[in-house]
């Protein structure tokens, strides 16, 4: 276990620096844009990224770059939203998504306002439709940054954190135990299993603002879209 573990972790160090953050930055901007977030799995290649961390500084860069690539694929998801509007919601891919799941969107945006932006981050599905449906309300661009940016910040530390000083301890281990390579894995897996547990809680709180009444599509729009113009007027 150990030597496989050392090889794939020397493997992942070899790749150059910028390299590695320039992918993970890629990759999270391609996981949070528009529906790309369904099939992309952005947290796995920041994990893997993260492991190579030689540094206090290239943690720091690398955090940088998965932020700033988060906030340019929600903020893709936000313009797509402003300007084509419905049409993409009436797409092919867009009917794939469902239309319960469209509705839970604009429920939620208009039952909790900005904190939708921020929590909808660590929420399956509605972290990839939130951003276009904000932006189909005429919610204000710098709000909606001020909202999902922390959200980012928070992800991208928490994954990025972890994953190093995992890998790190393994390092320092490898050559003292034997199974070093399984504590490494457990840590992983571990923490994986908490960020699952906590979404999994997020959701159980949300419930009530995430579930579905009777009213009618362009009836939820034109709530959403009052609810939040009020928002930005009381700011």
């Amino acid at each position: 276990m150990n030597e496989f573990l050392s090889w794939l972790l020397d493997t992942v160090q070899s790749v150059d620096p910028i390299v590695r953050t320039l992918v993970a930055g890629v990759a999270m901007m391609l996981e949070t844009s528009v529906l790309i977030g369904l099939v992309v799995p952005g947290d796995t290649i920041v994990i893997v990224a993260a492991t190579a961390v030689a540094s206090p500084l290239e943690g720091v860069l690398l955090g940088i770059a998965v932020v700033i690539g988060a906030l340019i694929g929600e903020s893709i998801g936000y313009w797509l939203g402003k300007v084509l509007g419905p049409s993409i919601r009436r797409s092919r891919l867009g009917q794939r998504i469902g239309e319960r799941n469209w509705i839970r969107s604009e429920r939620y945006l208009e039952r909790r306002g900005g904190p939708a932006i921020f929590l909808s981050r660590f929420l399956p599905v509605l972290h990839s439709l939130v951003p276009l449906t904000v932006g189909m309300t005429g919610y204000p661009f710098r709000r909606f940054l001020a909202w999902t940016a922390p959200a980012c910040i928070l992800w991208a530390a928490a994954y990025i954190t972890v994953a190093s000083l995992a890998a790190g301890t393994y390092r320092e281990l490898a050559d003292k135990l034997h199974f070093a390579g399984y504590i490494f894995v457990g840590v992983i897996v571990l923490f994986l299993v908490a960020a699952y547990a906590v979404k999994k809680v997020i959701q159980h709180r949300e419930r009530a603002h995430l579930s579905i009444d009777e009213d009618t599509p362009d009836e939820l729009k034109n709530s959403t879209t009052a609810l939040l113009a009020e928002e930005d007027v009381e700011d």
